[in-house]
């Protein structure tokens, strides 16, 4: 415990580990995460604060929850670090009568925080989602991507409604960015906003051309 009667971090992680309440631990990730990288919207906070990471994680990966870097969850999924959740929720500034896609990445966490927000919500595994199987035929004014892409298929582009936006990350020559797309007249177009550490999604990989050896 600190010296004001709170708990550190480390001691917040430790609660989650033991499986106790850990509203304390969120608290701590608000403060200490969020707040001191400029996440500061309160509808985005009280998202966070109200849905617990841990309960999207398998048993081994509880301890994790509420570490500030991507959990690798096996295969091809991952959680990526509270910090982009909560920037993607402030640039996604979700709204009541929005019809919302989210591409996940294995948990189902980003769903959870976005759905009390919107007027519809629906979920697409990223195989889904890069391959074109969407299910419906719908045009969606908000896609949340759980992760980084390499590129948009155009499929997905396909039904994102015109004047709609995508947030999510970007792979940018190796680098990963949090990023905000929109489409205008048919075509989807994208603003790097900064560098974060966000989990890649190997579905939306670029394919990789043949050369000599």
């Amino acid at each position: 415990m600190s010296k004001t009667g709170t708990l550190d971090p480390e001691e917040a992680k430790a609660g989650a580990m033991n499986g106790t309440d850990t509203t304390e631990a969120r608290r701590v990730m608000i403060k200490s995460q969020l707040r001191t990288s400029g996440v500061n919207d309160e509808t985005t906070l009280a998202r966070m604060r109200a849905v617990p990471r841990e309960d999207f994680l398998p048993a081994d990966k509880v301890p994790l929850a509420y570490t500030d870097r991507s959990i690798p969850l096996g295969g091809e999924g991952a959680m990526a670090a509270p910090l982009f959740y909560g920037k993607l929720l402030v640039e996604a500034a979700a709204r009541a009568d929005d019809r919302v896609l989210v591409v996940e990445n294995g948990t189902g966490y980003l769903a959870e925080l976005l759905r009390p927000l919107v007027g519809s919500l629906e979920v697409a595994r990223a195989a889904e989602a890069s391959g074109g199987t969407i299910a419906g035929h719908g045009d969606y004014t908000l896609v949340a991507i759980d992760g980084a892409i390499e590129q948009l298929p155009d499929s997905l582009a396909a039904r994102v409604a015109d004047g709609g936006r995508i947030v999510g990350g970007l792979v940018l020559r190796g680098v990963t960015r949090l990023a905000s797309g929109r489409k205008i007249a048919g075509r989807v177009a994208f603003m790097p906003l900064e560098d974060l550490g966000i989990p890649a999604i190997p579905a939306f990989a670029e394919p990789k051309g043949w050369s000599f050896p």
